[in-house]
């Protein structure tokens, strides 16, 4: 999972977008093809944002790009690119805290009259690229998931472990102290019941 962009654009119809911030992630292409991923993005972040109207959420794919967008009624969207293994939720909620933020911090007057792209500062978008590289740690629900998912492989490898001993199911039953013999006895009707019906 992988976040490339983040950034803040000027959206008023029938004007094309201006970029008024953003932060890119490059670390990832080679050196030489750096100058062109990044025009890749800001010109993508540009055309979706003009296709996305106020009030709009969106998520468009391109090659082995996601491009979520947020447009907003105030003139401005809120773009991410990423790559498509990353989770839609977050990159909407990323995009409602980045725009919402933008906004508090840049009055209208600061960018309405703005023809230029990447004239606004806006320093919080360098550590939210970090931050939100990793889902997991941004997004709580998202890492309570991971920590049942691990807890789920956690208990099987247990059961596997036991069983490649091998002990027997049967036999921990029986030595177990921890069954009342009513338990032991349901356990033993239950795997009769469950052998007479043998399919061949």
């Amino acid at each position: 999972m992988k976040l490339f962009y983040i950034g803040v654009l000027k959206n008023e119809k029938p004007s094309p977008a201006v970029e008024l911030c953003a932060e890119k992630d490059l670390s990832t292409f080679g050196r030489f093809t750096r100058g062109g991923a990044s025009e890749f993005m800001t010109f993508f972040s540009k055309k979706v944002a003009e296709s996305t109207g106020a009030g709009q959420r969106q998520d468009v794919e391109e090659q082995s790009y996601t491009i979520h967008a947020f447009g907003r009624s105030e003139g401005v969207a809120g773009i991410i690119i990423s790559d498509h293994d990353y989770p839609p939720l977050v990159a909407h909620q990323l995009l409602s805290k980045v725009v919402d933020e933008f906004l508090s911090r840049n009055p209208r007057s600061s960018w309405s009259t703005t023809t230029a792209d990447c004239q606004l500062p806006f320093p919080e978008l360098k550590d939210y690229i970090v931050k939100y590289q990793d889902p997991h740690q941004a997004d709580s629900i998202l890492k309570i998931q991971k920590e049942l998912d691990e807890t789920k492989i956690v208990l099987h490898k247990t059961i596997e472990s036991v069983l490649e001993r091998g002990e027997k199911i049967d036999s921990l039953v029986a030595k177990s102290d921890g069954l009342s013999s009513q338990s032991k006895m349901f356990y033993t009707q239950a795997k009769k019941q469950n052998s007479c019906c043998i399919l061949m």
